[in-house]
């Protein structure tokens, strides 16, 4: 079979059977001047860090909320930034500013529109996997889907509509923030090492057989 002749993506069907991913490295709460300025000494001795955001979400037409969590992951760590405690200061824009340390992530553009609505900025160094996974031929853009065509493991999507704003984050919270960041960072360096194969996918489709499916 030609490259150019097929396609790899799965279904929700496919997707369900797999088993569940947890984050297995450290979380850390950033919610004080003082833990950001450590969390940020940190992360800059890194080359490439998971990304993420989380807002709260709202049920009523043309109302939005600012970001209320910002997740930059290690393959070890993640900080857990809460910003509608402590805001954007001046050493994590210039993180986010900074073309030196790449910053992985998925649909980046929506969290920059969703940021600016705290602090403009001018991001640099970002990567969104939507992009990267088109050269493996991946037709999904999901990252739940995308981990499951790589790594055959669900990510659960059963915190995502919770309140990013409450006093105190759940650990099922910070457990599925910080998965979704690290699970970026994760993709990126997997694929970039080339253990990734497309041709053996399993999720393997010609690209005839969906034309003719979707006419």
């Amino acid at each position: 079979m030609d490259e150019n002749d097929f396609s790899i993506h799965i279904s929700k069907e496919e997707l369900a059977e797999m088993p569940v991913v947890s984050f297995p490295g450290q979380i850390v709460l950033v919610d004080s001047a003082a833990v950001a300025h450590s969390a940020l000494r940190a992360l800059s001795s890194e080359k490439a860090v998971g990304f993420d955001t989380e807002t709260r979400p709202s049920f009523r037409k043309g109302s939005r909320h600012k970001v209320a969590l910002m997740q930059l992951s290690t393959q070890e760590r993640c900080f857990l930034f809460r910003l509608n405690k402590i805001g954007i200061c001046a050493e994590l824009k210039r993180f986010l500013e900074n073309p030196d340390i790449l910053k992985i992530g998925l649909s980046v553009h929506d969290d920059f529109n969703a940021i600016r609505r705290s602090e403009e900025f001018e991001p640099a160094g970002f990567i969104d996997l939507q992009s990267e996974v088109r050269a493996f031929r991946i037709k999904d853009i999901s990252l739940q889907k995308i981990y499951g065509i790589v790594f055959g493991e669900r990510i659960s999507k059963g915190q995502r509509l919770t309140n990013w704003e409450a006093d105190t984050l759940s650990e099922a919270q910070q457990g599925y923030a910080a998965l979704d960041a690290w699970a970026c960072l994760r993709l990126y360096d997997h694929l970039r090492s080339g253990r990734f194969k497309p041709m053996e996918s399993p999720y393997l489709h010609p690209i005839e057989t969906e034309n003719t499916e979707n006419k």
